[in-house]
């Protein structure tokens, strides 16, 4: 017997992250159905949509929001969860839920955040790193985010600086290891910022070649892979703890793709199971379930890591 239609999941996408969210879906006893935005009322009938193909995701959103339906995004395209935030009013107006920036950097990283600030009395500081990418459209993505405009929170006030600049030697876990990363064109910061708005400085770098900077204004010379290789994520946060500075530094290492894929699917997951006040929504806010999210995403196979040293 088929399962209530308000329990079913819609996923608009079938590429890498999309394949990977319907597997989640599934394993987690949940109906779901695949369509493409093209077909995007096939889906009209869904409690849930997860978006989980290249952006634009905003206009799709917006018109999943007019059903009542609720979105879990899992763009981390700067302009486009900018537009994703707009559409609070709609969202509150037509009792939807909106989960932007649902992957992995934004997403994981709220998470990360959330799970280790119990560790200080207070935080002031958080720099996040990627390294890798997911998909095509994911490299796509990651190839223009050096070259445009990158920003951060910096004592109040918002930092534009050119996407590409501002290296710094980042740590990854093993087998990762170290590697130069530069300011790019990521939403991180404003979604950081509306989780935790007391934070003085935040900051987001992905890792990059000479060549990937040297060449982000220019299309792309090699096609992407189906799917890149293994990534990594890196969050690491500062603030006080028994009247002292206190650092945490958390990550993992794992294909980018499959670490989006279970944070979007998770999210849906939650919203199918808690009852959440409508409006749009980051993950790390307390108005989301995190803990019950970041336990389903780690219970995917992915291993937290955790630096340890002085």
């Amino acid at each position: 017997m088929n399962q209530p239609t308000m329990f079913q999941v819609g996923i608009i996408g079938s590429g890498v992250v999309g394949s990977r969210v319907a597997l989640h879906l599934q394993s987690a006893g949940i109906r779901a159905r695949i369509a493409s935005s093209k077909n995007a009322t096939e889906l009209f009938d869904c409690r849930i949509v997860v978006l989980a193909h290249g952006a634009p995701h905003a206009a799709l959103a917006s018109t999943f929001i007019a059903q009542g339906i609720s979105v879990v995004s899992a763009s981390d395209n700067l302009a486009d969860v900018l537009a994703i935030l707009d559409l609070q009013e709609r969202a509150v107006a037509r009792n939807a839920v909106v989960i932007a920036g649902a992957a992995c950097a934004p997403g994981l990283s709220g998470l990360l955040v959330h799970h280790v600030q119990r560790a200080f009395v207070s935080i002031d500081e958080v720099h996040v790193a990627v390294h890798g990418t997911g998909g095509p459209m994911c490299a796509r993505q990651h190839h223009d985010s050096l070259g445009g405009v990158s920003i951060g929170w910096h004592e109040g006030e918002w930092l534009q600086r050119p996407a590409g600049s501002g290296r710094e030697l980042c740590w990854f876990p093993d087998p990762i290891g170290a590697r130069d990363c530069y300011r790019f064109a990521s939403p991180e910061p404003v979604l950081l910022q509306r989780m935790a708005p007391t934070l003085h400085r935040i900051t987001a770098r992905v890792s990059a070649t000479r060549r990937d900077r040297l060449t982000a204004r220019l299309p792309m010379i090699t096609p992407p892979h189906a799917e890149g290789s293994l990534g990594g994520l890196r969050v690491e946060v500062r603030g006080v703890r028994d009247g002292r500075r206190h650092v945490e530094v958390v990550g993992v290492a794992e294909r980018v793709a499959s670490v989006a894929g279970a944070v979007a699917a998770q999210s849906a997951v939650a919203l199918l199971g808690h009852t959440v006040a409508p409006g749009v929504y980051n993950l790390g806010q307390s108005a989301l379930p995190n803990d019950e999210i970041l336990d389903g995403v780690l219970a995917t196979g992915t291993a937290l890591h955790q630096f340890v040293g002085k």
